[in-house]
């Protein structure tokens, strides 16, 4: 597979209108740390974005900052802190499950990855302001703006966002920054079975306490359940909502609370994944169900798969580490999430696996073709990513 390497924008735009006018895919790679994600690569040529690097500008007083597609999140995050802002969708880093290196903020983008404060912050997609980038035609085009209000007609900005760089390559993007909170700390419960957690824990999402994290870790060997929710803000605030929570839950059982480094150091590994990230010879599931029905799905799946697994957002988000199969243990898991009504990724198999069965959830025929339709509209000869989501698309 031969790399391309644009470093600049016409650079950019000059790789994309040859792949287009030869017909060649391209798989786009900003740091590659999302590469094991998705189906194996059909692509003939590589397209490497990791010399469009680095933030453009950063306006604290504005909360807007702009930086180019393959800038390591890591550093935008270091930027931000450092004038007390934050990322407030907490884009996770794979690099422990995955075994690779940290993400871009154009490929945290394009995944639509959020971490434990999404239910309360808002997902990925909602802090893209705008962008410049070039289509599978060759095109260079640009969506929204500089500012937290604008209006611009179709929102192009968010339609990137999930799409996996199989509709266009960012090359710039500028994004809405927030204020970090001054303090933080989390109310835990013990020994809690999985529907009483979602049952306490959609308590305290329904109370004054503004909870910005909750989340169930099961019985494992040797520890027992927590059901952990964080709060947020300045720190007289922050006090008087965890003695809020700890009334609120006296019923519910035994409650402990942690400190601020102990607080976030349990929200980073529930963003990362860490609880089954050192499970290598695991498949990874990432499911989103209602979070009323969390328990029941985990038990029906459970009874088919030998399975670990722990839960974000309330409930609603569901890590789940599967014993190895040939079919990632597809029809179990999906057939499970379906009475639901949710949906279940693949995260992590060997190649082999993510080649013959469907990585992301296979969509209804009317759907599968609106995605066929906007696939044309943007890359109508499939040179960009072609057959990362979806066979053929």
């Amino acid at each position: 597979m031969a790399a391309l390497d644009p470093g600049s924008a016409a650079e950019l735009q000059e790789a994309i209108a040859q792949a287009h006018a030869s017909g060649e895919g391209l798989e786009i790679i900003g740091t590659g740390s999302k590469r094991a994600i998705g189906r194996p690569s059909e692509a003939m040529h590589a397209l490497d974005l990791s010399r469009l690097h680095g933030i453009v500008s950063y306006e604290p007083d504005e909360l807007v900052l702009s930086a180019k597609a393959a800038t390591p999140i890591s550093e935008i995050a270091s930027e931000v802190a450092a004038a007390r802002q934050m990322l407030a969708f907490e884009p996770p880093n794979y690099s422990a499950l995955l075994g690779t290196g940290s993400g871009s903020l154009a490929g945290a983008l394009a995944c639509n990855f959020s971490g434990p404060r999404r239910f309360k912050a808002g997902a990925a997609r909602d802090f893209i302001l705008g962008f410049s980038g070039v289509n599978g035609r060759g095109e260079a085009f640009k969506a929204g703006g500089r500012v937290v209000k604008n209006v611009t007609g179709y929102d192009l900005a968010k339609l990137m966002c999930g799409s996996w760089g199989t509709l266009a390559v960012m090359n710039e993007v500028t994004l809405k920054i927030m204020p970090a909170p001054e303090a933080e700390a989390s109310v835990g419960l013990a020994g809690l079975a999985h529907g009483a957690a979602v049952k306490a824990m959609a308590e305290a999402l329904q109370s004054s306490a503004e909870v910005s994290g909750a989340a169930y870790v099961p019985d494992s060997p040797g520890e027992t359940s927590r059901t952990m929710l964080r709060v947020e803000g300045i720190e007289v605030s922050v006090k008087a909502r965890v003695a809020t929570l700890l009334g609120l839950l006296e019923a519910h059982g035994e409650r402990f609370v942690l400190d601020e480094a102990n607080s976030r150091a349990f929200w980073r590994e529930m963003r990362d994944v860490a609880p089954l990230a050192h499970m290598r010879e695991a498949h990874i599931w990432r499911l989103s169900v209602p979070p009323a029905d969390s328990a029941g799905v985990m038990a029906e799946i459970g009874r088919a798969v030998a399975a670990r697994y722990y839960c974000d957002w309330g409930g609603g988000l569901v890590w789940v580490a599967a014993e190895p199969s040939g079919d990632a243990n597809a029809g179990s898991i999906r057939t499970a999430v379906a009475r639901s009504g949710g949906h279940a990724t693949l995260i992590r198999a060997p190649e082999a696996v993510r080649r013959s069965v469907p990585v992301f959830q296979p969509q209804p025929h009317a759907l599968a073709e609106l995605t066929r339709r906007v696939k044309t509209a943007f890359d109508p000869k499939r040179v960009l990513n072609p057959s990362r989501m979806y066979e053929g698309v």
